[in-house]
């Protein structure tokens, strides 16, 4: 059973890139299974109402935006949206 949603949303430049490798890492660190994707759609970004890239979306919560979170500020996350 997938635990928790995330996801990263943004155009796909590096820092996109490196927020969703980290997502993936923290994921692994904790054992933890979600479904993790990537939205591109720029009008997208705009019905969730992020305006600054990358940003980590968890269970339909914009946790980060306008930054690259860190592999264990994302665990911190995905913990809390994990219900663990």
């Amino acid at each position: 059973m997938i635990g928790v949603k995330i996801e990263v949303i943004g155009p796909g430049c590096p820092r996109c890139g490196t927020t969703e490798e980290n997502a993936r890492r923290a994921l692994a660190e904790l054992g933890l299974e979600a479904e993790l994707v990537h939205v591109h759609d720029v009008k997208e970004f705009a019905r969730r109402g992020v305006v600054l890239t990358p940003a980590v979306v968890v269970d339909e919560e914009v946790t980060v935006s306008g930054c690259v979170p860190s592999v264990d500020e994302l665990k911190a996350m995905f913990v809390a949206g994990s219900g663990r």
